[in-house]
Protein backbone atom coordinates (compact mmCIF):
# COMPACT_ATOMS: atom_id res chain seq x y z
CA UNK A 1 0.00 0.00 0.00
CA UNK A 2 1.40 3.39 -0.98
CA UNK A 3 1.43 6.59 1.04
CA UNK A 4 -1.46 7.98 -1.05
CA UNK A 5 -3.44 4.76 -0.55
CA UNK A 6 -3.12 5.11 3.23
CA UNK A 7 -4.22 8.73 3.13
CA UNK A 8 -7.17 7.86 0.90
CA UNK A 9 -8.26 5.01 3.18
CA UNK A 10 -8.08 7.20 6.26
CA UNK A 11 -10.08 9.96 4.57
CA UNK A 12 -12.77 7.56 3.42
CA UNK A 13 -12.96 6.16 6.96
CA UNK A 14 -13.48 9.68 8.34
CA UNK A 15 -16.19 10.41 5.77
CA UNK A 16 -18.07 7.26 6.74
CA UNK A 17 -17.66 7.90 10.47
CA UNK A 18 -19.11 11.39 9.98
CA UNK A 19 -22.05 10.12 7.95
CA UNK A 20 -22.80 7.57 10.66
CA UNK A 21 -22.41 10.00 13.57
CA UNK A 22 -24.34 13.05 12.40
CA UNK A 23 -27.88 13.52 11.16
CA UNK A 24 -27.44 16.60 8.99
CA UNK A 25 -24.12 17.10 7.18
CA UNK A 26 -22.90 19.60 4.61
CA UNK A 27 -19.54 19.90 2.88
CA UNK A 28 -18.19 23.41 2.28
CA UNK A 29 -16.81 23.66 -1.24
CA UNK A 30 -14.60 26.53 -2.39
CA UNK A 31 -13.98 25.01 -5.85
CA UNK A 32 -10.27 24.94 -4.97
CA UNK A 33 -7.93 21.96 -5.32
CA UNK A 34 -8.48 20.60 -1.80
CA UNK A 35 -12.26 20.79 -1.91
CA UNK A 36 -12.27 19.08 -5.31
CA UNK A 37 -10.23 16.25 -3.81
CA UNK A 38 -12.94 16.06 -1.13
CA UNK A 39 -15.58 15.72 -3.85
CA UNK A 40 -13.63 12.80 -5.33
CA UNK A 41 -13.13 11.11 -1.96
CA UNK A 42 -16.79 11.52 -1.01
CA UNK A 43 -17.85 9.79 -4.20
CA UNK A 44 -15.45 6.91 -3.43
CA UNK A 45 -16.71 6.70 0.14
CA UNK A 46 -20.40 6.50 -0.81
CA UNK A 47 -20.59 4.38 -3.93
CA UNK A 48 -20.30 7.10 -6.54
CA UNK A 49 -22.76 9.63 -5.14
CA UNK A 50 -22.54 12.30 -2.44
CA UNK A 51 -25.34 11.89 0.14
CA UNK A 52 -25.18 15.45 1.49
CA UNK A 53 -25.19 18.95 0.00
CA UNK A 54 -22.08 20.93 -0.85
CA UNK A 55 -22.00 24.48 0.44
CA UNK A 56 -20.43 27.48 -1.26
CA UNK A 57 -20.04 30.61 0.82
CA UNK A 58 -20.14 33.22 -1.95
CA UNK A 59 -18.56 36.51 -0.92
CA UNK A 60 -19.56 38.09 -4.28
CA UNK A 61 -15.82 38.57 -4.89
CA UNK A 62 -15.23 35.24 -6.60
CA UNK A 63 -12.98 35.01 -9.65
CA UNK A 64 -15.21 34.63 -12.74
CA UNK A 65 -13.30 31.48 -13.66
CA UNK A 66 -14.21 29.95 -10.30
CA UNK A 67 -17.90 30.59 -10.87
CA UNK A 68 -17.66 29.04 -14.32
CA UNK A 69 -16.01 25.99 -12.77
CA UNK A 70 -18.77 25.84 -10.13
CA UNK A 71 -21.48 25.74 -12.80
CA UNK A 72 -19.64 23.02 -14.73
CA UNK A 73 -18.84 20.88 -11.67
CA UNK A 74 -22.38 20.92 -10.30
CA UNK A 75 -23.61 19.39 -13.55
CA UNK A 76 -20.62 17.06 -13.96
CA UNK A 77 -20.89 15.53 -10.48
CA UNK A 78 -24.63 15.94 -9.97
CA UNK A 79 -24.07 17.97 -6.81
CA UNK A 80 -26.76 19.33 -4.55
CA UNK A 81 -25.42 22.87 -4.13
CA UNK A 82 -26.32 25.44 -1.50
CA UNK A 83 -24.99 28.95 -2.19
CA UNK A 84 -24.96 31.40 0.71
CA UNK A 85 -24.29 35.16 0.53
CA UNK A 86 -24.41 37.41 3.58
CA UNK A 87 -26.86 39.79 1.96
CA UNK A 88 -27.29 41.77 5.18
CA UNK A 89 -23.57 42.60 5.34
CA UNK A 90 -23.41 43.49 1.66
CA UNK A 91 -26.41 45.74 2.21
CA UNK A 92 -24.45 47.56 4.93
CA UNK A 93 -21.67 48.17 2.44
CA UNK A 94 -19.21 45.58 3.77
CA UNK A 95 -16.62 45.03 1.06
CA UNK A 96 -12.94 45.28 0.20
CA UNK A 97 -13.47 48.74 -1.26
CA UNK A 98 -14.23 50.17 2.18
CA UNK A 99 -13.08 47.66 4.83
CA UNK A 100 -9.96 45.74 5.82
CA UNK A 101 -9.54 42.07 4.73
CA UNK A 102 -10.10 40.60 8.22
CA UNK A 103 -13.40 42.45 8.65
CA UNK A 104 -14.60 41.45 5.19
CA UNK A 105 -13.55 37.82 5.67
CA UNK A 106 -15.37 37.65 8.99
CA UNK A 107 -18.55 39.26 7.67
CA UNK A 108 -18.78 37.65 4.25
CA UNK A 109 -17.39 34.20 5.08
CA UNK A 110 -17.64 33.46 8.81
CA UNK A 111 -20.95 35.20 9.47
CA UNK A 112 -22.40 33.83 6.24
CA UNK A 113 -21.40 30.34 7.39
CA UNK A 114 -23.04 30.95 10.77
CA UNK A 115 -26.21 32.08 9.02
CA UNK A 116 -26.45 28.98 6.85
CA UNK A 117 -25.69 26.70 9.81
CA UNK A 118 -28.56 28.29 11.70
CA UNK A 119 -30.90 28.12 8.70
CA UNK A 120 -30.26 24.43 7.92
CA UNK A 121 -29.38 23.16 11.42
CA UNK A 122 -26.29 21.34 10.20
CA UNK A 123 -24.60 19.35 12.97
CA UNK A 124 -21.58 18.29 10.92
CA UNK A 125 -19.38 20.07 8.36
CA UNK A 126 -16.82 18.17 6.29
CA UNK A 127 -14.00 20.57 5.53
CA UNK A 128 -10.84 20.45 3.41
CA UNK A 129 -8.32 22.00 5.79
CA UNK A 130 -4.82 20.55 6.13
CA UNK A 131 -2.34 20.87 9.01
CA UNK A 132 0.49 21.98 6.73
CA UNK A 133 -1.41 25.02 5.42
CA UNK A 134 -1.12 27.13 8.53
CA UNK A 135 0.13 26.82 12.11
CA UNK A 136 -3.37 27.52 13.46
CA UNK A 137 -4.90 24.72 11.39
CA UNK A 138 -2.22 22.39 12.75
CA UNK A 139 -4.05 22.56 16.10
CA UNK A 140 -7.20 20.97 14.68
CA UNK A 141 -8.53 17.45 15.35
CA UNK A 142 -10.15 15.08 12.86
CA UNK A 143 -13.49 15.74 14.58
CA UNK A 144 -13.28 19.31 15.88
CA UNK A 145 -16.26 20.66 17.86
CA UNK A 146 -17.63 24.21 17.67
CA UNK A 147 -19.86 25.60 20.40
CA UNK A 148 -23.32 27.11 20.01
CA UNK A 149 -21.72 30.49 19.29
CA UNK A 150 -19.78 28.79 16.44
CA UNK A 151 -16.51 29.37 18.31
CA UNK A 152 -13.50 27.07 18.36
CA UNK A 153 -11.78 26.43 21.69
CA UNK A 154 -8.35 25.86 20.19
CA UNK A 155 -6.73 25.77 23.66
CA UNK A 156 -9.03 22.95 24.78
CA UNK A 157 -9.13 20.37 21.98
CA UNK A 158 -10.52 16.91 22.76
CA UNK A 159 -8.19 13.88 22.64
CA UNK A 160 -8.72 11.34 19.85
CA UNK A 161 -7.26 8.10 21.19
CA UNK A 162 -7.83 4.82 19.32
CA UNK A 163 -10.10 6.37 16.71
CA UNK A 164 -12.60 7.70 19.26
CA UNK A 165 -14.03 10.99 18.03
CA UNK A 166 -16.17 13.75 19.53
CA UNK A 167 -19.74 13.25 18.31
CA UNK A 168 -21.89 14.19 21.34
CA UNK A 169 -23.32 17.67 20.87
CA UNK A 170 -25.28 20.17 22.89
CA UNK A 171 -28.06 22.17 21.15
CA UNK A 172 -26.66 24.56 18.57
CA UNK A 173 -23.20 22.97 18.44
CA UNK A 174 -21.61 21.32 15.41
CA UNK A 175 -18.50 19.32 14.59
CA UNK A 176 -16.08 19.96 11.76
CA UNK A 177 -14.72 16.78 10.26
CA UNK A 178 -11.32 17.10 8.57
CA UNK A 179 -10.60 14.17 6.19
CA UNK A 180 -7.54 15.91 4.67
CA UNK A 181 -5.90 16.93 7.93
CA UNK A 182 -2.82 14.72 7.44
CA UNK A 183 -2.38 15.49 3.73
CA UNK A 184 0.26 17.87 2.46
CA UNK A 185 0.06 20.20 -0.51
CA UNK A 186 2.21 17.77 -2.48
CA UNK A 187 -0.04 14.86 -1.50
CA UNK A 188 -3.01 16.78 -2.87
CA UNK A 189 -1.25 17.36 -6.17
CA UNK A 190 -0.12 13.73 -6.49
CA UNK A 191 -3.68 12.56 -5.82
CA UNK A 192 -5.12 14.98 -8.40
CA UNK A 193 -2.58 13.65 -10.87
CA UNK A 194 -3.31 10.00 -10.05
CA UNK A 195 -7.05 10.38 -10.67
CA UNK A 196 -7.05 13.25 -13.16
CA UNK A 197 -9.36 15.23 -10.87
CA UNK A 198 -10.75 18.38 -12.53
CA UNK A 199 -9.60 21.65 -10.96
CA UNK A 200 -9.63 25.31 -12.03
CA UNK A 201 -6.84 26.11 -14.47
CA UNK A 202 -5.74 29.12 -12.41
CA UNK A 203 -3.43 26.78 -10.52
CA UNK A 204 -1.25 26.40 -13.61
CA UNK A 205 1.18 29.07 -14.78
CA UNK A 206 0.11 31.73 -17.24
CA UNK A 207 2.52 34.49 -18.25
CA UNK A 208 4.96 33.52 -15.52
CA UNK A 209 2.46 33.46 -12.64
CA UNK A 210 0.06 30.99 -11.03
CA UNK A 211 -2.19 30.75 -7.99
CA UNK A 212 -1.31 28.38 -5.16
CA UNK A 213 -4.39 29.24 -3.11
CA UNK A 214 -7.67 30.69 -4.34
CA UNK A 215 -9.79 33.22 -2.47
CA UNK A 216 -11.48 36.54 -3.12
CA UNK A 217 -9.96 38.27 -6.14
CA UNK A 218 -9.17 41.64 -4.48
CA UNK A 219 -6.93 40.03 -1.85
CA UNK A 220 -5.57 36.92 -3.59
CA UNK A 221 -2.30 37.28 -5.48
CA UNK A 222 -0.49 34.81 -7.74
CA UNK A 223 3.08 33.65 -7.19
CA UNK A 224 5.87 33.91 -9.73
CA UNK A 225 5.98 30.54 -11.45
CA UNK A 226 6.43 28.79 -14.77
CA UNK A 227 4.89 25.53 -13.52
CA UNK A 228 2.32 24.63 -16.15
CA UNK A 229 1.95 20.91 -15.34
CA UNK A 230 1.43 18.94 -12.14
CA UNK A 231 4.93 17.47 -12.36
CA UNK A 232 6.34 20.98 -12.60
CA UNK A 233 4.22 22.15 -9.66
CA UNK A 234 5.43 19.26 -7.50
CA UNK A 235 9.04 20.00 -8.45
CA UNK A 236 8.51 23.66 -7.59
CA UNK A 237 7.02 22.79 -4.18
CA UNK A 238 10.08 20.71 -3.31
CA UNK A 239 12.30 23.81 -3.33
CA UNK A 240 10.04 26.78 -2.56
CA UNK A 241 10.21 28.55 0.79
CA UNK A 242 7.06 30.57 0.16
CA UNK A 243 4.03 29.50 2.19
CA UNK A 244 0.96 28.22 0.37
CA UNK A 245 -1.26 31.04 1.65
CA UNK A 246 1.29 33.82 1.20
CA UNK A 247 -0.97 35.41 -1.42
CA UNK A 248 -4.04 35.54 0.88
CA UNK A 249 -4.12 39.03 2.42
CA UNK A 250 -6.53 38.25 5.27
CA UNK A 251 -3.98 35.83 6.78
CA UNK A 252 -1.37 38.55 7.17
CA UNK A 253 -3.37 41.70 7.89
CA UNK A 254 -2.53 41.62 11.60
CA UNK A 255 -0.72 39.45 14.12
CA UNK A 256 -2.39 36.04 14.57
CA UNK A 257 -5.10 37.05 12.10
CA UNK A 258 -5.86 33.47 11.03
CA UNK A 259 -6.10 32.23 14.62
CA UNK A 260 -8.50 35.04 15.50
CA UNK A 261 -10.62 34.36 12.43
CA UNK A 262 -10.77 30.61 13.06
CA UNK A 263 -11.59 31.06 16.74
CA UNK A 264 -14.67 32.99 15.59
CA UNK A 265 -15.70 30.24 13.17
CA UNK A 266 -13.76 30.83 9.95
CA UNK A 267 -12.92 27.74 7.88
Amino acid sequence: MTHLDRLENQSIFLFREAQHAFKNIAMPWSMGKDSNVLIWLAKKAFGGHIPFPVLHIDTTYEFPEMLEFREWAVKHYGLKLIVKINEEARGRGIGYETHDPVTVTHELKTVALQQVLSEHKFDGLITGIRRDEDSTRAKERYFSPRNAQFEWEYKDQPPEFWGQFTTALEPGEHVRVQPLLDWTETDIWRYIQRHNIPIPQMYFARDGKRYRSLGCWPITKPVVSNAATIDEIIAELSVTKTSERAGRAQDHHERNAMQKLRAKGFM
